[in-house]
């Protein structure tokens, strides 16, 4: 793990506030044993940068200790933060802060939750774990407010899970200012994906289904395969609906398929979510 905080000394200095801040950025804290509001300000940094866990580094400079260090960055009252990326100063405060006010800088600064979690999607996809990158993706995708960059991402998951339904609401959520090149490429393989979806077996049943639309049985062979077709909603729903008729439909087969449906889809995903709470409400 990144190092969150370190004291500074005359060897340590230039690779710590200048060659780190390369890296990541580095939070300077210009401090004096004698300083009250620099003791103050002492326990907001730490935390802070340990809320942070790794994305900044918390830089301590004694100032009785390290004048010339003062000196070479302007300082002229404690306390001092300055913060360094890029080997250069690109924001500060002098005097004791609140945590609001301190919070509010580094945001400025340092990667949104989001960013974070649309990286992980993109190197998991990247390494060809489309299953793993749903849920970092997913997860972007609600924290950011549906931001059209992270839409795209998430939709293109969505595709190469052929989760074809929840694909195209991704889509259909996407502004038009932001319909661009990349958006087109993904409605074209969404559309694709359908067709590749919409097999044989599949529309034979649907025929059966429109002359019959009580008769169970097709309903539940429908949901088999439209489970097997990555259509996971459209099978879900067929088996609660049998379920709300048939709690016991096939010995227990249908409730068992809809579970299987549910454990596939993985912890923690809103459609399992779904599902889980509709069977709950039906059963208990």
């Amino acid at each position: 793990m990144a190092e969150l905080m370190v004291e500074i000394t005359r060897d340590n200095a230039q690779r710590m506030l200048i060659e780190e801040s390369h890296a990541r950025p580095v939070l300077i804290d210009f401090w004096a044993d004698w300083c009250a509001p620099c003791k103050a300000l002492m326990p907001i940094l730490d935390k802070l940068v340990r809320e942070y866990a790794g994305q900044v580094m918390l830089a301590k400079v004694n100032c009785d200790e390290l004048q010339p260090i003062a000196q070479q960055f302007g300082v002229r009252s404690l306390p001092t933060v300055i913060l360094m990326k890029d080997g250069q100063p690109v924001d500060g405060f002098v005097g004791a802060q609140p945590e609001s006010a301190v919070r509010q800088m580094l945001e400025k600064h340092l990667p949104k939750p989001w960013d974070i979690l649309l990286h992980q999607a993109l190197e998991l996809l990247e390494s060809g774990d489309a299953a793993g990158a749903l849920a970092p993706a997913r997860s972007a995708y609600e924290e950011s407010r549906q931001r059209a960059d992270i839409a795209k991402v998430y939709a293109d998951i969505l595709i190469e899970l052929n989760r074809v339904d929840e694909a195209q609401v991704v889509l259909d959520s996407i502004p038009m200012v932001d319909q661009d090149g990349d958006f087109e490429r993904l409605m074209s393989e969404l559309q694709l994906k359908k067709q590749a979806a919409d097999t044989p077996e599949i529309q034979a049943l649907l025929q059966a289904q429109a002359r019959d639309p009580d008769n169970m049985d097709t309903g539940y062979q429908l949901a088999v395969q439209f489970s097997q077709a990555g259509r996971s909603r459209e099978a879900l729903e067929l088996l609660i609906g049998i379920l709300r008729r048939d709690r016991e439909f096939r010995g227990g087969e249908a409730r068992k398929t809809l579970l299987d449906i549910i454990r596939a889809l993985g912890k923690g995903d809103p459609l399992a979510a779904e599902y889980q709470r509709k069977l709950f409400a039906l059963m208990y």
